[in-house]
């Protein structure tokens, strides 16, 4: 591959590190405390709150340093859970046809209902659940969807010669999906991988923003969009910068997911 494709990838993925690594980071280097007031409410940006005061006068830039890390922790293990199992399911789907025309009755179940409707039952009946309720209900909605998605491109890596030449020689269904089917499914993954952590993002953050019992704790990109709307004329960057965070962290990571994809299938063939 060559250098300049190489670093293509990096380079999309720039504006995605730039935000999601100070949000990792973000409660080591905040230089006060969550709670700690700046000032009055909503005022503009100045020396000592760089975004500006929210409603209750606290630090803009200091919640975005603290609120960021967990709504990207949560996307990123739902985009795993589900991504991981749906790629082996989609697999085994198109080796066994059978499984396939089940997995595609759950998948028509899974988009009737939106993952939101399942997060307030759960939620709202379980409320205890805090953190480990949204992931349940994302992984449990997203499977079906992703798994299908994956059945129909293995569909064509099933009928190939290597694999045909697999099954003749009796290898094992594990051996056939895990050494040769998914490793030739590597930008499809990729690509899933970030699409599933774009729907992370959006279950996270619409569960944060209905606040939802112990969903993601008060200081969250999502809860400061919905707090600060009453004063947006008034120092708009208290509802425009976590805003921006989100939309940044979910489209970079989405196109960054398949630009390394599409790099990994160039360099293995």
């Amino acid at each position: 591959m060559e250098p300049r494709e190489t670093a293509r990838p990096w380079l999309r993925a720039l504006p995605a590190v730039l935000v999601v690594l100070p949000a990792l980071l973000g409660p080591w280097l905040a230089r006060r405390s969550v709670d700690d007031s700046a000032g009055k409410p909503f005022t503009g940006p100045d020396r000592n709150a760089w975004l500006g005061t929210d409603r209750l006068g606290r630090d803009v830039f200091t919640h975005m340093l603290h609120g960021g890390w967990g709504l990207i922790l949560l996307a990123a293990v739902i985009a795993v859970m589900v991504t991981g199992p749906s790629s082996v399911l989609g697999s085994v789907a198109a080796l066994r046809p059978r499984a396939g025309v089940l997995m595609e009755r759950s998948a028509d179940l899974a988009v009737l209902l939106p993952p939101v409707l399942g997060v307030l039952l759960v939620m709202l009946s379980w409320p205890e659940s805090g953190a480990l309720g949204v992931v349940t209900v994302a992984v449990l909605f997203g499977i079906p969807y992703c798994a299908r998605v994956f059945a129909a491109a293995a569909t064509g890596v099933a009928a190939t010669g290597y694999v045909e030449a697999a099954r003749v020689c009796g290898e094992s269904s594990s051996h056939i999906v895990f050494r040769e089917m998914l490793p030739n499914m590597r930008e499809l993954c990729c690509a899933q991988l970030g699409l599933r952590f774009v729907a992370g993002i959006y279950v996270a953050s619409a569960a944060a923003f209905l606040q939802l019992p112990g969903s993601l704790g008060a200081a969250n990109w999502a809860i400061m969009v919905r707090e600060n709307a009453s004063g947006m004329l008034l120092n708009p960057w208290a509802v425009l910068a976590p805003s921006i965070a989100i939309a940044v962290v979910a489209v970079g990571v989405n196109l960054s997911a398949a630009a390394f994809g599409r790099a990994a299938r160039k360099a293995h063939p």
